[in-house]
């Protein structure tokens, strides 16, 4: 396998991250993104337990370290501005919450393509369009009449994968998990501060502020609502949508609905899991969002796609038959995503009460978790499943 050649579709997280691997594992990385460029934004990511070794074996972690947020922990506040609860980045052994590595999404993509881009070939605003497999390779067209051939394909563009669905549809499942959220980037106030503040209101919605190391504040506003297809809405009609749900609202809503106007970089979806009954086909591939989504809810997306590409990549190099590789790959990962997929029950609606005695008694178990004897009992509610997986190691070039 060392002299193969690897086409990977995506260039955000694990895309790069497999390209590394494969680079330093010998074979050959071309990264196709749809988007002209590196997609900046995007809100804090956090890297624990094996995301955090794999970003050490990668040479990462002190440059991810250097890139962090400074985010110091969460408040629940009501909308008076009235603090409910409060989980410091130190609370559950600092793997709560809010972790020691917090970083931009788009930081740590563009920290993730610098680290590949002189050892593996990027190709933007294209996309793959038609696979054709004959048995010895792959052949590949793209929207824009090129056409090229490849011992391997990977998908890695994200939970709605064009790529995977050109090959998986008839498999992939996505699963809602009954919850729209929308983020975007606003101006920062004096008032926002070095910690996280999360607002619920009634009729299941809640409002987040989070710190930048940019000068800016990234917003989040959340609503429980059935799968609608909003997430296919023109952005205009998005910010429609947002404005009517959280109309009247208190607290920093008004700001939030006013600044969110003139933002860059609005962004609504549905929050939903990718269930796949198996995450490869002949020679074509799944990894991170887009054979494993667990949802940001459960804390584990940039973990799941930083593990995976190393375990894909060292794997596809200990194995001559790529067959066995997947299948290895596979076998390795899928306890992990497993876990990482299974959400506490009463995942979202226990956070996102719909009335205002619920709220009043989601306050007043979080200000009890926040104690150290109660939060031994909260962790499984309240700690990622990250932090008991083992990572397989493999033997470098």
């Amino acid at each position: 396998m060392s002299s193969r050649t690897v086409v990977i579709s995506g260039a955000s997280i694990a895309g790069p991250a497999l390209a590394f691997w494969l680079h330093r594992r010998g074979m050959r990385p071309v990264v196709v993104e749809r988007a002209p460029q590196l997609r900046p934004g995007g809100q804090t990511v956090d890297i624990r337990g094996a995301g955090e070794t794999v970003a050490r074996l990668m040479g990462i972690e002190d440059a991810i370290r250097a890139g962090s947020t400074g985010e110091e922990g969460l408040r629940f506040l009501d909308t008076a501005e009235r603090t409910k609860a409060v989980f410091p980045s130190s609370v559950f052994s600092g793997k709560g919450f809010v972790t020691e590595l917090e970083i931009l999404r788009g930081e740590l993509s563009a920290l993730l393509y610098e680290r590949t881009r002189d050892h593996a070939e990027y190709v933007f605003g294209d996309e793959i369009s038609g696979v054709t497999e004959d048995g010895e390779r792959l052949r590949l067209t793209f929207t824009s009449g090129a056409e090229r051939e490849a011992d391997l394909l990977v998908a890695a563009d994200g939970i709605r994968s064009r790529t995977r669905d050109l090959i998986f549809g008839d498999s992939t499942r996505i699963r809602s998990r009954g919850l729209y959220t929308a983020y975007f980037t606003i101006p920062r106030h004096p008032s926002d501060g070095s910690w996280a503040r999360w607002y619920n209101f009634p009729g299941g919605k809640t409002a987040m502020l989070r710190p930048d190391n940019l000068g800016t504040t990234r917003a989040l506003m959340s609503f429980l609502s059935p799968p609608y297809g909003y997430d296919r809405l023109h952005q205009e009609e998005q910010k429609e949508l947002i404005r009517h749900t959280f109309a009247g609202e208190g607290g920093p809503v008004p700001r939030m609905l006013r600044e969110m106007r003139d933002c860059g970089d609005f962004y609504l979806e549905g929050v939903a899991q990718v269930h796949m009954p198996q995450w490869w086909r002949g020679r074509v591939a799944a990894v991170g969002d887009a054979a494993y989504c667990a949802s940001p809810l459960s804390g584990m997306g940039t973990n799941l796609a930083l593990v995976g590409a190393y375990i894909l990549a060292g794997e596809l190099a200990t194995h001559d038959d790529h067959h066995h590789a997947f299948t290895a790959y596979e076998n390795a990962m899928r306890p992990y995503v497993t876990q990482a997929q299974d959400l506490p029950p009463g995942t979202p609606r226990l956070a996102m009460p719909r009335t205002q005695l619920g709220i009043k008694a989601l306050h007043t178990v979080l200000r009890t978790a926040s104690t150290p004897l109660a939060g031994r009992v909260m962790r499984r509610f309240l700690v990622p499943a990250a932090y008991d997986f083992v990572l397989p190691a493999y033997p470098t070039r």
